[in-house]
């Protein structure tokens, strides 16, 4: 009879997050490109969400506050990323380079790519099922929890509000 347990399903859980952790960290190229994740994660965010603030960066790359700005200050230093001017000088308002874009949209070209080939032993409607039962699970349904914040996870996610 399979194993229906709550540790069995978090060891099974981890194990497939651990093995699609090894795939995407393949794929993002981290050595080839100079980028370590906490700045591939950065810099994925500017791609998707455009010029923001630092503290609102933080948490959609799942960075302490005190991690997003070591992060920026080395994506600067690479001509990566730069400050924007606002009306507001209270906020720092980061943004993409040319430099920094092309490099992101290319790299994250091929983490797409080789993320959808991890995927792909899911049909579209398998996919589906596991998203919702993964967000349900994320949530805590059932147990009255809130479920965590993705900051204290600590890990990449693509659903960063």
């Amino acid at each position: 009879m399979q194993d229906t347990s709550g540790v069995h399903v978090w060891l099974v859980l981890a194990k497939a997050f651990q093995a699609l952790s090894v795939k995407a960290k393949e794929s993002m190229h981290l050595n080839g490109t100079g980028l370590g994740d906490s700045e591939f994660r950065v810099l994925e965010v500017l791609l998707h969400k455009g010029p923001l603030p630092v503290n609102t960066i933080g948490p959609k790359a799942w960075l302490t506050p005190g991690s997003i700005s070591v992060a920026i200050d080395r994506l600067e230093k690479k001509a990566l990323v730069r400050g924007k001017n606002t009306d507001d000088r209270r906020v720092r308002l980061v943004e993409l380079t040319a430099k920094g874009r092309t490099l992101i949209t290319k790299t994250f070209r091929e983490h797409a790519a080789a993320m959808e080939k991890s995927a792909s032993v899911l049909p579209t409607e398998e996919r589906l099922t596991l998203l919702r039962l993964l967000k349900k699970l994320g949530k805590g349904e059932g147990d009255g929890s809130s479920g965590q914040s993705p900051s204290a996870l600590k890990a990449p996610g693509k659903d960063r509000g």
